[in-house]
């Protein structure tokens, strides 16, 4: 009875360690906590640096956090001809579609939360859904200014998506996998994907601009022509929730690139015989300093340009960066067909 006992204890004991580990990774660390506080420092980063190339101070560390206390205590407004359930939905939907998809992100060693074949295309999918929302946010709102913000960012979706897709499809093709990991594995045992996909790269970051709608693709904000765009009703809870939502989007879109084009950290640190924990911090420092990187690029991009319209956008991203897209992804397709990789 005492063997039967001992055993029992241990699959209970067992199995309480395995569900308070996924709380914690979940809640706080590479979770939820983990992912709004590097979401708001990276916004920090992003202003300082904006800030910076432009001969301004910009603001104290503290200030995205500070910006999202203040938006928790305010009042929520709603205009009275809006759909109340559609309008506190809306920023609940785009919230957790991001938070999801970090999930699916290696954060240190080539590993993640949550893996399988076929995770790149849920988390593509997953990072669809702000835009979606914003879109939905400004329509039921009912105002004018931010139905007019809401049409936008919507033709922004079908001009970006295209080339943001292409982009990302060629490091899958090279690494013979549609997982994440596997893609960073890839890279671990041979050579970061930038080197032999600068196009690639091009493309990803200028529209992951699109898709957060930054400088010079924020055509649905535009506060000089339409006031604040699809969230000028937006108020308290609600619009911190869509302001947390775009700092994480950034964020995630930002360890999608670096995994996808600058992953595997091992591939120029011999980490074999380093301990599990160094390896675990050399692979969390690396993925920090390559979002960040990405970050920097985000900041320059937005100092460097001026807002541009709609049309113009449209037509860069079918007229170039779908046509690069392409290119790079015959050039892929032709490499394999060698039995080059």
């Amino acid at each position: 009875m005492g063997g039967f006992e001992e055993i029992w204890n241990k699959v209970v004991r067992g199995e309480k360690m395995s569900i308070l580990l996924g709380v914690l990774y979940l809640l706080v660390f590479p979770g939820f906590l983990f992912l709004i506080t590097y979401a708001l420092f990276c916004e920090y980063v992003d202003r300082k640096l904006y800030a910076r190339l432009q001969n301004r101070v910009g603001p104290p560390f503290f200030q995205p956090f500070a910006d999202i206390i203040k938006l928790l205590s305010k009042e929520d407004l709603v205009p009275k001809k809006a759909d109340l359930k559609m309008v506190s939905a809306i920023p609940l939907f785009a919230f957790a579609s991001v938070v999801t998809a970090f999930l699916y992100i290696p954060i240190w060693f080539n590993q993640s939360i949550f893996s399988f074949q076929g995770d790149l295309i849920v988390v593509l999918y997953l990072l669809s859904i702000p835009t979606l929302a914003i879109f939905l946010a400004g329509w039921h709102s009912t105002n004018l200014f931010s139905q007019v913000g809401a049409m936008r960012a919507i033709t922004q979706l079908f001009a970006y998506e295209v080339p943001f897709f292409l982009a990302l499809l060629c490091p899958a093709i090279i690494a013979n996998s549609w997982s994440i990991i596997d893609i960073v594995s890839f890279q671990s045992s041979h050579f970061w994907l930038i080197l032999i996909l600068p196009l690639g790269f091009l493309v990803a970051v200028i529209t992951l601009v699109g898709k957060l709608e930054r400088i010079p693709f924020d055509i649905p904000e535009a506060e000089t022509e339409i006031v604040a765009g699809p969230l000028v009703e937006y108020t308290g809870r609600r619009l911190a929730l869509f302001r947390l939502a775009i700092d994480i989007e950034m964020v995630v879109g930002a360890a999608l690139i670096s995994a996808l084009f600058l992953g595997g950290f091992d591939t120029f640190i011999p980490i074999a015989d380093i301990h599990p924990l160094g390896q675990f911090i050399i692979g969390f420092v690396s993925f920090l300093l390559k979002t960040l990187f990405i970050v920097f690029l985000l900041a320059t991009i937005k100092a460097l340009f001026a807002r541009v319209r709609i049309d113009q956008m449209v037509t860069f991203c079918f007229k170039w960066l779908a046509p690069t897209s392409i290119i790079q992804l015959l050039l892929i397709t032709g490499v394999k067909y060698m039995g080059w990789f």
